[in-house]
């Protein structure tokens, strides 16, 4: 338990920022999943491109919140990106 005032609040601030970034991070876990599952059954489809769209969207939103580092979510992105391309020319 908190001895002080300021250290009460911290807790306070602490437990909010945690739920918020728990959540966003979810969300983008989500996302990421949802986008590679579309990539590995159909790369070429349209939805596919959207759903990875979505999930890079998705990164930047939580880069611009401060929940990830920019340069993570760049590696994801890079990450993302290249299993797309490589399922695209693998499959035609």
């Amino acid at each position: 338990m908190p001895n002080t005032k300021s250290a009460a609040k911290r807790m306070r601030v602490e437990q909010k920022r945690r739920t918020r970034n728990r959540a966003v991070k979810s969300t983008v876990k989500t996302y990421i999943s949802k986008a590679q599952k579309a990539i590995v059954a159909d790369p070429g489809e349209d939805a596919t491109l959207e759903m990875v769209r979505e999930a890079i969207s998705q990164l930047d939103r939580a880069a611009t919140k401060g929940v990830l580092h920019r340069n993570n979510v760049a590696r994801r992105k890079s990450r993302l990106m290249k299993r797309l391309n490589a399922a695209q020319a693998a499959e035609g």
